[in-house]
């Protein structure tokens, strides 16, 4: 290509060229003002070739600087002449002139008065050069690898499909997928600036250059001639190709993979020569080995075209171009705009080529091709500067590459030594025409569709959303190449082709390689050369260059049909030439193919790609889930705004990916698929609040989470004392061993003002934005979404009835607990109604009550069932307290936590003073190697539980860590949380304390058993209406039932309804009391919690059972057991790969969630309660009123 800055200069100019007046006819003024024009616009250009040349070969934010202000400059002097150039009346005018008048006022996107738009428009297209030109690829091997030598080369060399997938696809990211919101940019502000011109949009005012009112018909009746030549081709390579890589990799519809013909952009497939030659055993065409060989430098390489050149008596290259040209990528690490340029700097003396050289044949055939450039500068530097150009854009790309089809003949390649014999015979011949078709055919559906899919977008009929699917559905149209992977609108894999990013309309390009075949044909008759026309050579001959140089001489002075007349004697662009050149190749094609060729016009949608799609989803996911859960693991476990800003940044990531993901699975047609892959589909689409494709929204949502988990992480409660007590391990501890009523209450009530308090108008802006994005995927609301991961149609009714059916032993702990914590507070602390004060219940929220042990066991004097004093005793430490979680599970035969998990996880609250998200959580980095447990560890029973429990979210991770990314869960949520609980419920077991050395004895009798049953439920039975209740609210709030001003109003009226439990103080409509639990400001999902204390225990009696245990259920222990782990680790590795009852079925031998065995553990619990309760139980539906005290 060539490099003109005609249409983006700058200068700061006043008042140009003395004009006066309006329609101004003098012959002298108007000579006087092209004068006057002519001298300052080289002045203007020169200056501006200057500040592009030296920032396209020293890419920096300097020079990008100073070329933008030069093109704001220059704006200002083409639009003064623009305005100046309209006063004169171009009626009276020579026909030269007037052509002169029309040119200059021909500004292009300088018609942009508005200085901030232009500057704008120019820092786009700028910044996207940039984007491409310093584009780097790292490889799987960790090779970062730039597109010129390394890539191309790549590309050119490897027959790897992988390898040559990887290259492909990370240019297409490092390149347009970082550019596709500022080509939107640039289609509007460079339309809005040419219609200023009058031209109805930038592909009007391009194709204006052709001055021919007819051109698309023209270039598509062009192309139309010229197709089944390129459809011939392409038959004979897919073959040839499949025979490499095999039929799979080829989908049915007859397309080739983009990224299999030698070339980043397939647009030439001349590295394919060796693959695709016909006749093998003859000697070779390409010719790179032997350039190699005789040490063939750069300026070797150019100055055998110059050699040519000069051979037609035509212009030498000047000292100045070997003076300032850059020939080689330069070694002092600079970036440069490699793509090959050709420079007409304006002052008649200096021009150069820009050219990151290789050596291979196909850069000698390039060097020519910009030296056509430098010679058409080189004739027409005498005509006046707005005559400097083409007779059309596609003769300024012709002329170079007219004279490489005399360089690419085997007679001159012998002529210059670079071949040792020239075959006359017809296989030499049909060989040599097939390394010319791999150059010249294959490019040509490419250089005609690249603009048929930007006037398209010009034109505003491909919005950016389409952009890629149009881009792709030409290239399948038209080229017969498909892309190896699914595709995604976010993707813009035009910018993957440089003269998209730089500007440069393309269409010039198929001109060019339609009209480089008539002059062909022209010289090689004005030579006197008789033969067939891809043999000719016109080297040498005075007479062609002659000839040549008389119609490069005439630059744009006349229309380009009398150019065209004055070289090959027609006015018309005309395809026959090339057809001819190529006859006896189509001829052997066709004998070659048969009929096996063509494709389908429609992109592929082959079976195979559900496999590929899938395949691309795992293998992206597992790059950018990773990177996710370790900022949000760094935030976490380090609350600071900088590690918020990088979470919420790889959030902003994996949601624009699953958006990605979705949009292109929903491409596919489900109902085909196997079972398994429309699961895998199904989840891939349940993509929840990243399906806000409103990227401001879900910033937004995604912060507000983060903001609320903050305050709650971060929250410190001050006492009267005036101590500030955070969450972890402070206030815990106080609300577990303080009986001291009103100090209770202190912490109850600061606890709510520091959490949910400060919370309350952002988690109303939550609902809203949480709702508004799962709605797009067909949700009614959040909780309905929620609900859909159980899969479970009467899922609310199949709970409801759980909780009934648990209930009445709930109500029977309630009555015995109220009655104990009377004896201790107080009748009048106590509501009529019979709730209890919910800051009496040793935990912050009354879940569980496990820390009121010593004072509601039934029978003192027994045994101790709390070990908590024995672990201190024992020294027990946090790591302590994992290794023995280990240790059980390993005795199952399961599998042992890896050593990342002991260097990364973080057990302990840390002592250096950060913040950290105190609640035990356990992580799943998803690269099947990496997972962690944090918790700030105390030296409790509770906690050495709640290890197990988290230890068992790890078990699960483990076990499925081969399945697709997809079925990497539970197999729904519930599971994921019974786990760890089921195998604590062994734990738990006095026999297992005892085994461990926690209990020193093991009692026996009935007492002993209660008092055991009494330490579960308080844990276990206690939990269960909380865990229920909560997202009742959530989903109730979700619905729109509960409004802002109603949300602790109905908190309440729930924990007071299914709890039993109510607020000591009057409540307020400004209080947000939910927020004062971890799950609500995090978006945590509750239910599952629910679901998980049901399920455990029916896990509990199947492993018991597979164990062989034979006895009541609260004294199994399943340590040791390999059967019990066998039989586990199997349902374990499921995932999520089949619905939950399967899963279930599978462990269980029943389908169905059902409480008897959580019922059947606490039988003797239950009868004991109803012994001691009488008919003391139960409690009003509705909160007491704050006058209802006893």
């Amino acid at each position: 290509m060539f490099q003109t800055t005609l249409f983006y200069l700058a200068v700061a100019v006043s008042t140009l060229f003395g004009v006066k007046g309006q329609s101004i006819s003098d012959p002298t003024e108007i000579q006087s003002f092209l004068d006057n024009f002519n001298s300052q616009a080289q002045a203007v250009f020169y200056k501006q070739s200057e500040v592009s040349w030296t920032y396209y070969t020293n890419i920096t934010d300097y020079n990008q600087k100073l070329m933008l202000d030069e093109q704001l400059m220059s704006a200002k002097f083409s639009q003064e002449a623009y305005r100046n150039a309209t006063r004169f009346n171009l009626t009276v005018m020579t026909q030269e002139d007037r052509r002169l008048f029309i040119k200059i006022m021909d500004i292009g996107t300088a018609a942009q008065t508005n200085e901030t738009k232009l500057a704008y428009l120019n820092k786009v297209q700028s910044d996207m050069e940039t984007i491409y030109s310093t584009a780097k690829v790292t490889m799987p091997s960790g090779q970062r690898l730039p597109l010129d030598p390394d890539l191309t080369q790549l590309m050119a060399t490897s027959r790897n499909y992988d390898e040559l997938l990887a290259a492909w696809l990370g240019w297409r990211a490092e390149s347009g997928g970082k550019m596709k919101n500022l080509y939107a940019e640039y289609v509007e502000y460079n339309n809005e600036a040419v219609k200023i011109l009058g031209h109805a949009d930038t592909g009007a005012y391009w194709r204006s250059w052709y001055d021919t009112p007819t051109f698309e018909d023209d270039v598509r009746a062009l192309f139309d001639q010229l197709r089944p030549l390129y459809e011939q081709l392409h038959a004979y390579a897919r073959r040839k190709l499949k025979q490499i890589y095999g039929n799979d990799k080829f989908p049915s519809s007859g397309h080739i993979p983009a990224h299999l013909l030698g070339n980043m952009w397939a647009q030439q497939w001349s590295s394919l020569i060796d693959e695709l030659t016909p006749y093998k055993g003859k000697p070779t065409l390409d010719v790179t080995d032997e350039m190699v060989r005789q040490n063939y430098t750069a300026i070797r390489i150019f100055q055998t075209a110059d050699d040519f050149f000069k051979s037609l008596g035509m212009i030498p290259m000047p000292d100045t171009f070997w003076d300032k040209s850059l020939l080689e990528k330069p070694q002092d690490g600079r970036e440069v705009v490699c793509h090959a340029s050709a420079w007409d700097f304006y002052n008649g003396r200096d021009f150069r080529i820009k050219q990151c050289t290789v050596i291979t044949a196909e850069d000698l055939e390039t060097a020519h091709h910009e030296m056509g450039h430098i010679e058409y500068f080189l004739q027409y530097k005498d005509q006046p500067v707005s005559f400097r150009d083409g007779a059309n854009p596609g003769f300024h790309e012709a002329v170079g590459d007219v004279i490489s089809l005399s360089v690419q003949t085997p007679e001159h390649m012998h002529s210059i030594g670079l071949i040792p014999t020239v075959s006359n015979d017809t296989e030499s011949d049909i060989n040599f025409l097939m390394s010319m078709a791999l150059q010249k055919i294959a490019f040509l559906p490419f250089g005609y569709l690249i603009d048929q899919w930007r006037w398209s977008v010009f034109r505003g009929e491909t919005t950016p959303e389409k952009y890629n699917e149009e881009w792709w559905n030409l290239r399948c149209r038209y080229q017969g190449i498909s892309s190896p992977v699914p595709l995604t609108s976010s993707d813009f894999d035009p910018g993957a082709k440089y003269h998209i990013p730089a500007g440069v309309p393309y269409i010039r390009y198929f001109v060019s390689f339609v009209i480089q075949f008539q002059f062909h044909k022209a010289l090689c008759d004005e030579a006197n050369y008789r033969g067939p026309l891809h043999r000719c050579d016109i080297y040498n001959s005075k007479p062609a260059g002659t000839l040549l140089s008389n119609m490069l001489k005439l630059g744009s002075s006349k229309p380009w049909p009398e150019a065209m007349n004055l070289l090959t004697r027609q006015r018309k662009m005309d395809a026959q030439p090339l057809m001819d050149y190529f006859k006896p190749l189509l001829e052997y094609l066709r004998q070659e193919n048969g009929n096996d060729y063509g494709w389908h016009p429609i992109c592929p949608t082959d079976p195979t790609e559900i496999q590929e799609f899938l395949d691309n989803y795992s293998s992206k996911a597992q790059i950018l889930v990773p990177r996710l859960r370790e900022s949000a693991w760094n935030y976490e476990t380090n609350i600071t705004n900088d590690n918020k800003e990088l979470y919420l940044e790889e959030q902003g990531v994996v949601s624009k990916f699953k958006q990605e993901a979705y949009e292109n699975a929903t491409k596919f047609n489900l109902t085909a698929m196997t079972p398994r892959n429309r699961r895998i589909f199904d989840n891939i689409m349940t993509i929840g609040t990243a399906a806000q494709t409103n990227v401001t929204k879900l910033s937004n949502l995604n912060k507000l989470i983060s903001d609320m988990t903050i305050v709650y992480s971060t929250a410190k409660v001050t006492m009267p004392s005036g101590k500030t007590l955070p969450l972890y391990p402070d206030l815990i501890q106080f609300m577990a061993k303080s009986r001291n009523y009103d100090e209770l209450l202190a912490a109850w009530l600061r606890w709510r003002v520091e959490t949910g308090g400060k919370m309350k108008q952002m988690y109303a802006e939550y609902v809203e934005l949480s709702n508004e994005a799962l709605k797009i995927l067909g949700h009614a609301d959040t909780g309905a979404y929620w609900r859909s991961w159980y899969d479970t149609p009467t899922f609310e009714d199949d709970v409801r009835a759980l909780l009934d059916q648990i209930r009445p032993l709930y109500e029977q702990l309630h009555a015995y607990a109220r009655r104990k914590l009377k004896q201790i507070y107080g009748n009048d602390k106590f509501p009529y109604s019979g709730h209890i004060p919910a800051h009496l219940l040793g935990n912050l929220w009354g879940e569980q009550l496990i820390s009121l042990l010593k004072e509601l066991t039934p029978y003192k004097g027994k045994p101790k069932i709390d070990v908590t004093d024995e672990m201190v005793r024992q020294n027990y430490t946090a790591l302590r307290i994992f290794q023995t979680a280990d240790d059980f599970f390993k005795s199952l035969g399961m599998i042992p936590m890896p050593e990342t998990f002991w260097e990364k996880s973080l057990f302990e609250k840390p002592k250096d003073g950060r913040q950290v998200v105190c609640h035990p959580s356990a992580w799943d980095f998803f690269n099947g190697r990496d997972f962690r447990i944090k918790m700030c560890t105390m030296i409790t029973a509770e906690q050495l539980q709640i290890a197990h429990h988290e230890m068992g979210h790890i078990q699960y991770y483990m076990h499925y860590k081969d399945q697709p990314i997809s079925f990497r869960g539970g197999a729904n949520p519930g599971f994921q949380e019974a786990i760890g609980d089921t195998i604590a419920l062994s734990v738990q077991s006095p026999e297992h304390m005892h085994s461990i050395g926690l209990l020193p004895t093991v009692g026996n009798d009935t007492e002993y058993d209660i008092n055991f049953l009494m330490s579960m439920a308080l844990e276990k039975i206690v939990f269960l209406p909380f865990a229920y209740l909560i997202d009742q609210w959530r989903w109730s709030v979700f619905r729109g039932d509960t409004p802002p001003e109603k949300y602790n109003e109905h908190w309440w009226n729930l924990r007071c309804k299914y709890q039993g439990i109510s607020s000591p103080v009057p409540l307020n409509s400004s209080d947000f009391d939910p927020g004062t639990k971890f799950h609500i400001p995090a978006g945590a999902p509750y239910i599952r919690y629910f679901v998980s204390l049901v399920l455990q225990f029916q896990f509990h009696k199947a492993l018991c059972d597979e164990a062989g245990y034979r006895g009541p259920l609260h004294r199994c222990d399943i340590y040791n057991s390999k059967p019990a782990g066998t039989l586990l680790s199997n349902m374990l590795k499921l995932g999520a790969s089949e619905p939950w009852p399967e899963a279930m079925y599978l462990l269980t031998g029943q389908y169905k969630m059902d409480a008897r065995p959580l019922v059947d553990y606490f039988k003797p619990l239950l009868e004991y309660l109803r012994r001691e309760n009488g008919n003391d139980y139960g409690w009003y539906p509705v909160c007491p009123t704050f006058a209802s005290t006893c």
